[in-house]
């Protein structure tokens, strides 16, 4: 009787533990990655300094900043700074189109923006528009599978404090107005690697000094149409099917040695081991029984 308990309760063990532990090995998260795309219609930094020059107020405002999947369109934006202009709220930009898109999906991520008659004003000009343009646009795609491309148009003419002005691609263009200040302008500026793009229409170096409205200097960038995405990552390959051994012809030997062998050339599966160790408790536990009852019989 003790050796019949020995073996039932070693062969209940080792095919209860089996499939415990096939199902820790074999649990896995899967995980997909559809892309990435942003767009944002204007982006300032700015630094203005008063006429004291002891007081740095920054101005940083964005105007449709969008993340995928979004899009947004609003046509002004305007900011508030103190000690400029009494603390009054002033236009930053005006403009008749001002809108931004991205989008993910599974196939590829995009992102663009739209910006028509637009004028662009800084702290302490505000009569004078730091730039007028007639329309620019710019787009960034990455296809899962192709290489992505980043690009940005300009239609119509353009304007930098009072002047019209030809933008080239070649390099950047730049603006000096005596008694006002300087502009140096980079057209269409991209970017692409191996799964990313990125472009932006215009961006503008500022150096002015209006010396109105309490203002002594206003310096810094600002970017008009920026734009990023980037491709899905690529899946995974998957495993090619094992082939089953009754296909495999009797006289192909297999490559390698031994011990390089795996199981699925000899028609096994991952629970075999869990099998054979079964069956290799359950005949040690018979013998140890076998034993045992010879001992009592003499």
């Amino acid at each position: 009787m003790p050796a019949r308990r020995f073996t039932a309760t070693a062969a209940a063990t080792v095919l209860a533990a089996g499939p415990m532990v096939l199902a820790g090995a074999g649990s896995a998260h899967a995980t997909s990655d559809h892309g990435r795309a942003s767009a944002v219609v204007l982006r300032t930094g700015l630094d203005v300094s008063l006429l004291n020059k002891t007081v740095n107020v920054p101005l940083a405002v964005s105007l449709n900043e969008v993340r995928a999947p979004q899009s947004a369109e609003r046509t002004a934006l305007t900011a508030r700074l103190d000690g400029v202009d009494g603390g009054q709220p002033f236009s930053v930009l005006r403009a008749d189109v001002a809108s931004a898109k991205a989008t993910v999906s599974a196939s590829g991520a995009e992102a663009s923006t739209n910006l028509t008659h637009a004028r662009i004003h800084v702290p302490g000009l505000p009569l004078l528009s730091l730039i007028e343009v007639g329309q620019v646009t710019s787009k960034a795609t990455c296809e899962a599978g192709r290489k992505p491309a980043a690009s940005a148009t300009l239609l119509g003419g353009v304007t930098v404090l009072g002047k019209k002005v030809t933008l080239t691609v070649g390099g950047p263009t730049e603006v000096k107005v005596p008694g006002v200040g300087e502009v140096r302008i980079d057209f269409s500026k991209t970017r692409t690697t191996s799964r990313t793009a990125a472009a932006s229409a215009l961006e503008l170096h500022v150096s002015v000094n209006p010396l109105k409205l309490n203002v002594a200097d206003v310096e810094g960038t600002l970017t008009l149409g920026s734009v990023t995405c980037e491709s899905p990552s690529a899946a995974p390959a998957s495993a090619p099917a094992s082939v089953p051994a009754s296909v495999s012809a009797p006289d192909i030997k297999p490559q390698g040695s031994p011990a390089k062998s795996g199981l699925a050339e000899t028609g096994g599966t991952s629970t075999t081991p869990f099998v054979v160790g079964a069956a290799v408790v359950l005949l040690a536990a018979g013998g140890a029984a076998v034993a045992l009852g010879r001992r009592h019989r003499s």
